[in-house]
């Protein structure tokens, strides 16, 4: 399958969005302040809703809590206009996709791990000093010491069975993609929008694969968006760095770029983002304190608006 022959031409007169929670645990307020916002954008536009389930990580992912998920939407009373898609029922996709961007010669197996990562970042600041640069989400870039190793050798260290992860060269990658940006009708952690420089060298050498599952959340999402032929991403500010990943993936695949829309995060009384493993503040519990659909969009801020 060619993936790019797969996608669906955006056509922006027939808008499409899509909600995409991971069934790895309860949705909670943040969840349905992403989906009652989608649900009506959606249906003022007169476009199509989608579901989507990102279920790539089959050890946390349950149909249990997928269950879960359909049952806090209908108590929401937010529709969708197709069959919910299950990510974990296309690997055989997302492989096809990772095999066209090992075509390209822009990618290599990482064989660090991610505490090998840490403790080299670790050494690297007593060594010299400097603090060894990080991605937006925190965690050390990945150093690339194995980036340059022969193909040979690679091969040689996955079949001796060592764990490994297809990562992107990202300096070389950029280097053939040229300057990229997104249309963004939101706003970025810091006022971002209109059209937006992606940066997906903050990245570093991200994750593509691992060599248990063909995908990661960043290849996944891009082939399933043109695929579902998704016009507009709306999703939590939390999300808006990725966009420069997701920009590089779709350029490389040869996709297409939606527009997106990255809203304010629904935050703790102690200004954390919300987490799946606080139950206070999930749907479940909320419904089965009493609390009604219109108490939790008061609670949300959005009345009069859903």
């Amino acid at each position: 399958m060619d993936i790019a022959a797969g996608a669906r031409e955006i056509d922006h007169s027939t808008r499409v969005f899509r909600f995409a929670p991971s069934p790895n645990g309860e949705l909670h307020l943040g969840h349905a302040y992403s989906a009652l916002l989608n649900h009506r954008l959606a249906r003022e536009n007169h476009a199509r809703f989608l579901l989507r389930l990102e279920d790539i990580d089959l050890a946390r992912c349950s149909h249990a809590y997928e269950e879960q998920i359909v049952e806090d939407l209908h108590f929401l009373k937010v529709d969708w206009d197709e069959t919910r898609r299950r990510q974990s029922d296309h690997f055989d996709v997302y492989a096809k996709g990772l095999d066209v961007l090992r075509e390209t010669g822009l990618c290599y197996r990482g064989f660090m791990t991610r505490g090998e990562i840490r403790r080299f970042a670790e050494l690297r600041v007593e060594e010299t000093g400097d603090l060894w640069p990080r991605d937006p989400d925190g965690s050390p870039l990945y150093p690339g010491l194995d980036r340059r190793q022969p193909a040979e050798e690679q091969d040689r260290r996955a079949r001796d069975g060592e764990s490994f992860a297809w990562r992107i060269d990202v300096a070389a990658a950029v280097e053939r993609t040229g300057p990229l940006e997104w249309e963004e009708w939101g706003r970025g952690p810091d006022g971002e929008s209109g059209r937006v420089v992606a940066k997906p060298a903050e990245w570093g050498d991200f994750i593509l694969a691992r060599r248990d599952v063909p995908t990661s959340y960043h290849l996944a999402v891009v082939v399933d968006d043109a695929i579902q032929g998704v016009t507009d991403v709306v999703r939590g500010r939390d999300l808006f760095y990725a966009t420069s990943a997701h920009r590089l993936l779709q350029d490389l695949l040869g996709l297409p770029a939606p527009r997106y829309h990255h809203h304010d995060l629904i935050l703790a009384e102690d200004g954390r983002k919300l987490s799946k493993s606080a139950r206070d503040t999930s749907i479940r519990s909320l419904r089965e304190a009493g609390l009604q659909r219109a108490d939790i969009v008061r609670m949300l801020g959005l009345e009069g608006v859903v």
